[in-house]
């Protein structure tokens, strides 16, 4: 049986519709590693994966790509985005499925890549070269009221093209005074909680659903390793994602949870579709 987002379809965007975020944040988590996040500044949608794309792709294959938590919405709902992201080329970061009808429905917005990625999401969308806004690591700019930096993500390393740009990133995006970091899909490299420090994170999105070679795909942090990162760049909340969407690759969040704790560092888990509130006292 599917795990039941806790608030889904007309449900889900009244609540988005309704939420005030005031001085601070209103985060929902879409699945896998999407989440919406709400300022008054602008509305951001990271890493949205609204389809059954790999489902379909991988059935009858030696990795099927079995959904476990039901479709909290359908993209052609969502409006008055300012701002997606794909962190990199996987189909569950950069799905042309959810993307296409999310832009139809957001003419304004702009997609934000990987610089090094350009010709690929061009082709995988069937878009113009030049129309994606692209990044590269190191590099920040802004959009309209938001501005972006980019940190480097090793999904299993630090891939770069033969201009040495990151083919995988991590955005931090600030919104006044308010900052998120979406990690992306990424292990731990030297140097990476002490740079992201600088950035006085409020929020840290890492991946939890781990490194097994058995998976035969890259990995990510297991839960106890985002949650000393969270806790070594000193974010001030931290929430958990990539995991409860595939079922051959996916952990719980249990350990996450007791690392947390044990290190006394903030930390949420929303269900799919709840509303997360991250405001400036939470500093």
């Amino acid at each position: 049986m599917l795990i039941q987002p806790s608030q889904m379809g007309v449900a889900l965007l009244a609540d988005i519709a309704a939420a005030e975020p005031g001085e601070g944040l209103v985060v929902w988590w879409l699945g896998q590693s999407g989440f919406l996040v709400k300022s008054t500044l602008g509305r951001v949608l990271f890493d949205p994966y609204l389809s059954d794309s790999l489902t379909k792709k991988y059935q009858s294959t030696d990795k099927p790509h079995v959904r476990m938590t039901q479709l909290a919405l359908q993209p052609d709902k969502l409006r008055g985005i300012d701002l997606i992201t794909s962190t990199h080329n996987h189909t569950d970061h950069l799905d042309a499925e959810t993307l296409g009808p999310l832009l139809a429905g957001n003419p304004n917005a702009s997609l934000l890549i990987p610089e090094a990625n350009r010709d690929f999401v061009a082709q995988r969308l069937d878009c113009s070269v030049d129309w994606p806004t692209g990044i590269s690591d190191g590099e920040s700019l802004t959009i309209g009221e938001i501005t972006i930096h980019a940190v480097p993500a090793a999904h299993n390393e630090i891939e770069r093209d033969s201009h040495r740009r990151s083919k995988y990133l991590g955005y931090v995006v600030q919104l006044g005074e308010m900052t998120v970091y979406h990690s992306g899909d990424t292990l731990r490299y030297p140097g990476m909680s002490e740079y992201l420090r600088d950035f006085r994170v409020d929020l840290a999105i890492l991946p939890i659903n781990g490194n097994r070679n058995e998976r035969g795909v890259a990995g990510n942090l297991f839960g106890d390793e985002a949650a000393q990162l969270a806790h070594d760049m000193r974010a001030k909340v931290v929430i958990p994602c990539h995991y409860n969407m595939f079922r051959f690759n996916t952990e719980s969040p249990d350990l996450f949870v007791d690392t947390c704790r044990l290190l006394g560092q903030p930390y949420r888990v929303p269900q799919c579709g709840e509303r997360v509130e991250v405001s400036p006292a939470d500093r």
